[in-house]
């Protein structure tokens, strides 16, 4: 059960993580920050108005390159301190400082592009030719040509920066540090609520009147703040927008998807594929819940009870070390060791507290450690929510010392990938260690229920939502919160048809959702776990064969695009087969649930 939250200053330091590899102090930060705005004033002075030929392509590159290696630590170090406490003024203040002096940064250099995309194609090439180091940096930079604008106005933009990216922090100043909850009452007792104890517990509440009531709860409190969100998230859209027709691209699906180097038919495909032919499926996995939980009605509020809440099991954070070494020893020792520091090193940010980022994530900042932030609750799927961090962080682990800062980072596309594919070696390192079938079925509920549930259904759905809300703007339109809910209402009406009763409050999960405000991303959480679900098939049927090709594709970081990269693992993305295949898979974990439901209920008789 939830239980009210401690402030950040009450939580044991062992459940946090240690950014003092980043900066030591505060001091140290700010005197690094102070340091790289004068050294890019002066790579300013020394290299504008000089790149005229192969030599200097790469002088100023080179240079380039060190100055924007010195920024990762600095701008990590501003982000990760404010997302434990978004309360905290001081990390408040650090953020802000850092976002304005970014955008001077930014302003300053805004030269380099402008001024290489002015040399001749044959000079590029050239370069590309003598520095096999710059290669992939040149040739994406060749590909944005037809949309670079005037220099003048590339700085302009440059120097705007901080204001292009204030909804995203307008959002989760709304969302963390002003929305306050309220205790809410059942039977005459009373029970604490907050963001993330809804999100991390009360969803899953065994008790279905404990779960309405906090979803109802939550619900309200979040309509309370639906006219400022919606205003924020509107801003955020008419700000693609005018980019997106600045730059000539001719859509706005168009512009957003440019860098993930995927035309929109792989993003139309992942959308209409999964809204028709995955929901049958999750409406017959909607209905075993129902019948499961003895439920008069199935009702949005439920989707996220555990098929089994009487098989939960719990686990301790030294515990879970040893499933997650069990399930991604098969990816051999180096990727161990990293799994081991991020326990003994404190990589992660295990602790619950109060103004701490909701949901889990991983950053990777190019020449130092990952660091993962999770809320740790207790019970056993944290092992999956885990290794999924763990799994962008062996990615980045591998890419980051493979290849230099322009090349680490692949597609959006391909992001979720090595991520999803951690959980997919989880489950299935579980499924062979046990013949007990109501563990074998709280594994499948699993797989089901958090990680094909989180990343095919409820991304997804977000993303069906988010393709609707882009036609609106593409049409020259706006959005305000009776238009969103209209539109996520709909969406979630028609996955989820006659199975599931979209009770009020359901409209409003548009609300709980960071990922808008970074492009089309909901979509690609599909598009990687599509691509690791055929990976961890080769794994099951070929054993290392395909383990090292996988690990050669982490290491390739993003010198190629999401086509190539999938096929270098022995997945074909150009084709509709392997999104199928997965769809298939999905419905096959369903029908076993069934199946074993059915014989724990016989032999329970």
């Amino acid at each position: 059960m939830a239980k009210s939250l401690p402030l950040r200053s009450e939580v044991p330091v062992e459940e946090t993580w240690n950014l003092e590899s980043l900066f030591a102090s505060d001091q140290a930060f700010n005197k690094a920050l102070d340091s790289l705005e004068q050294e890019a004033a002066a790579f300013q002075e020394q290299h504008k108005g000089n790149i005229q030929n192969t030599a200097s392509v790469i002088e100023v590159l080179t240079a380039y390159l060190a100055l924007l290696e010195k920024l990762v630590p600095i701008s990590t170090y501003a982000s990760l301190a404010l997302s434990t406490d978004q309360t905290n003024d001081v990390a408040q203040m650090r953020a802000s400082k850092y976002s304005s002096v970014a955008a001077k940064i930014s302003s300053r250099l805004s030269f380099v592009t402008s001024e290489l995309l002015e040399q001749p194609e044959e000079t590029l090439k050239a370069a590309m030719e003598q520095s096999a180091e710059f290669e992939v940096y040149l040739k994406k930079l060749i590909r944005k040509k037809p949309h670079q604008l005037h220099p003048e106005v590339e700085k302009t933009l440059a120097a705007y920066s901080s204001t292009f990216s204030a909804p995203y922090g307008l959002y989760n100043t709304t969302k963390m540090v002003d929305m306050a909850f309220e205790d809410f009452e059942v039977n005459g007792k009373r029970y604490p609520l907050s963001y993330v104890s809804f999100e991390g517990d009360w969803e899953a509440e065994p008790d279905a009147e404990l779960r309405r009531t906090a979803f109802t709860a939550f619900s309200n409190k979040l309509k309370e703040y639906q006219h400022t969100t919606a205003k924020t998230y509107d801003m955020q859209l008419q700000m693609e927008k005018t980019t997106s027709d600045l730059r000539g691209y001719e859509t706005i699906f168009d512009y957003l998807l440019f860098n993930q180097e995927v035309d929109r038919s792989l993003y139309n495909r992942q959308i209409d594929l999964i809204t028709e032919e995955l929901a049958p499926h999750m409406r017959k996995y909607a209905k075993l819940l129902q019948k499961a939980h003895d439920l008069e009605k199935m009702t949005f509020a439920d989707l996220k009870v555990s098929l089994d809440p009487s098989y939960e099991p719990e686990i301790t954070v030294d515990e879970s070390k040893k499933y997650i070494n069990d399930a991604l020893g098969i990816m051999g020792g180096d990727y161990l060791e990293m799994v081991e520091r991020s326990y003994s090193e404190r990589w992660i940010d295990f602790a619950q507290n109060t103004g701490k980022s909701t949901g889990a994530f991983c950053s990777s900042p190019y020449g130092h450690h990952p660091y993962i932030l999770i809320s740790w609750t207790g019970r056993m799927n944290e092992v999956f929510v885990l290794a999924h961090e763990l799994g962008h962080a062996g990615h980045f682990y591998n890419a980051n010392r493979e290849q230099n800062l322009f090349n680490a980072r692949p597609s959006l596309y391909f992001i979720e990938a090595p991520s999803t594919m951690n959980e997919m070696l989880v489950a299935n390192h579980l499924l062979q260690n046990s013949e007990d079938p109501k563990f074998k079925r709280w594994v499948i509920s699993s797989i089901v229920a958090r990680t094909y549930y989180h990343n095919f259904v409820t991304h997804l759905l977000e993303a069906a939502y988010q393709r609707k809300v882009y036609d609106r703007i593409d049409a020259g339109q706006s959005v305000n919160a009776g238009v969103l809910n209209a539109i996520k209402r709909g969406v979630l009406e028609e996955f989820w048809g006659d199975a599931v009763e979209i009770t009020p409050g359901a409209e409003l999960t548009w609300m709980r959702q960071p990922h808008y405000y970074m492009g089309l991303y909901p979509y690609t959480y599909s598009a990687g776990l599509t691509i690791s679900t055929q990976v961890s098939k080769r794994i099951l049927k070929e054993g290392q064969p395909a383990v090292d090709e996988w690990l050669e594709v982490l290491k390739t970081g993003g010198t190629k695009t999401p086509a190539e990269l999938s096929k270098m693992a022995g997945v074909d993305i150009t084709t509709e087969e392997p999104l199928r295949d997965t769809i298939a898979y999905i419905g096959e974990l369903i029908d076993e649930l069934v199946v074993l439901t059915e014989e724990i209920e016989e032999v329970a008789k």
